[in-house]
C-alpha cells in the first residue's frame, strides 16, 4: 500500500506533468501573439508619432502614447483635401481595376501553360519566363509607353505595366496544374469546351490562390508611385502616393529655406501622417483576404 509520502509525490507528479502539458499546448499561441506584438508595435510608433508635437517628438523621441498631442502635420498634409480625395479615387480606381483585369489575364495564360497537351506549351512558357531574366529598360518602355502607345496623361499608364506579373503567372500554372486531371477530363466528355472548364470550374477550385495574387497585384498597385513620375503630369490624374511624394519633396524644400518662410513644417510628423495615410487601405485589404491570403501560399507552393 503506498505511504501517504509516495501519494503526496505522485500528485505533485501529476500536477508538475500537468503544466508542462498546458504550456506545450499554449506555447506556439504565446509566440505567436508576441510575435504579433512585435510586428503591431512600429505600425502604432507611426500612429503615435503622427499625432505627436514636432519639437515634443525631437525631444522626447517616439512612444506608444503622444507625449503632446497635435494634428499640425495631418493639418499640413490636408491642406487641400480636394487633391487628396481625388488621389485616393484614382489609386482606388487604378487599384480595382487593375487588379480585377490582372488576375484574369494571368489566370488565361497560365491555364493553357498548366495543360500537359498543350502544343506550344513549351515555347510559351520559355517565352514568359525568359522575360522575368531580360527586359529592355527604362528608355525602351518609356517610348514604348509615350510614342506608340500613347499613354501619357492617360490613366491607363497606370494599370497596363501590372496587368501581367510573370512570377504569378508561374504560381497559378503550378496551381492549376495540381488540379484534380479526372475532373477536368470528366467535364470534357461531358462535352465542355475549355473556355466553360476554365470559368466553371478551374476558377471556382483556384480561389485560395487568385485571391492571394489578386491582394499582391493590388498592393503593388496601390503602392506604385514610379509610373506616374515617368507618365503622368496631370495633378488630376496623380494616384495617392506619388501626389504625398510631391507633397513631402515640398515641404522637405519648405524646411530647408527657413529664413525665406515664417511657417514651421513639421516634417517627421508629416512622414508619418503620410504613412497612416497611405498604408491604412492596404492594411484593410489585408484583413479581409487573410484567410485567403495563408491557404493560397500553402496550396499554391511550388512542389
Amino acid at each position: 500500500m503506498a505511504t501517504y509520502t509516495q501519494t503526496i509525490r505522485a500528485q505533485k507528479q501529476a500536477d508538475w506533468e500537468r503544466i508542462l502539458g498546458v504550456l506545450a499546448r499554449y506555447s506556439i499561441h504565446i509566440v505567436l501573439i508576441l510575435w504579433s506584438l512585435a510586428c503591431l508595435l512600429p505600425l502604432l510608433l507611426i500612429v503615435s508619432a503622427s499625432f505627436t508635437d514636432e519639437i515634443a517628438l525631437t525631444r522626447n523621441g517616439y512612444a506608444l502614447i503622444p507625449s503632446q498631442f497635435s494634428a499640425a502635420a495631418y493639418d499640413f498634409v490636408l491642406q487641400d483635401p480636394t487633391a487628396i480625395l481625388r488621389a485616393y479615387g484614382v489609386s482606388i480606381f487604378t487599384t480595382l481595376v487593375g487588379t480585377t483585369l490582372g488576375v484574369l489575364i494571368m489566370s488565361l495564360l497560365a491555364y493553357p501553360l498548366s495543360q500537359p497537351d498543350f502544343r506550344l506549351r513549351r515555347p510559351l512558357s520559355f517565352f514568359v519566363f525568359f522575360t522575368m531574366l531580360f527586359n529592355g529598360g527604362i528608355v525602351p518602355f518609356y517610348i514604348l509607353m509615350t510614342q506608340y502607345l500613347r499613354m501619357r496623361n492617360n490613366i491607363l499608364a497606370l494599370i497596363i505595366p501590372h496587368l501581367v506579373g510573370v512570377w504569378y503567372v508561374l504560381i497559378l500554372r503550378t496551381y492549376f496544374a495540381g488540379l484534380p486531371r479526372e475532373l477536368l477530363d470528366a467535364a470534357r466528355v461531358d462535352g465542355a469546351g475549355e473556355w466553360r472548364i476554365f470559368f466553371s470550374i478551374v476558377l471556382p477550385l483556384s480561389k485560395p490562390a487568385l485571391a492571394t495574387i489578386g491582394l499582391f497585384v493590388a498592393l503593388g498597385i496601390w503602392n506604385d508611385w514610379v509610373l506616374a513620375l515617368y507618365f503622368i503630369s496631370d495633378p488630376n490624374l496623380y494616384p495617392l502616393q506619388y501626389l504625398l511624394q510631391i507633397l513631402l519633396a515640398n515641404a522637405t524644400v519648405i524646411a530647408n529655406m527657413r529664413q525665406l518662410s515664417t511657417q514651421v513644417i513639421p516634417l517627421q510628423t508629416m512622414r508619418m501622417a503620410m504613412a497612416v495615410l497611405a498604408t491604412g487601405p492596404a492594411a484593410i485589404f489585408f484583413l479581409f483576404f487573410q484567410k485567403h491570403l495563408v491557404r493560397g501560399i500553402t496550396l499554391g507552393s511550388f512542389k
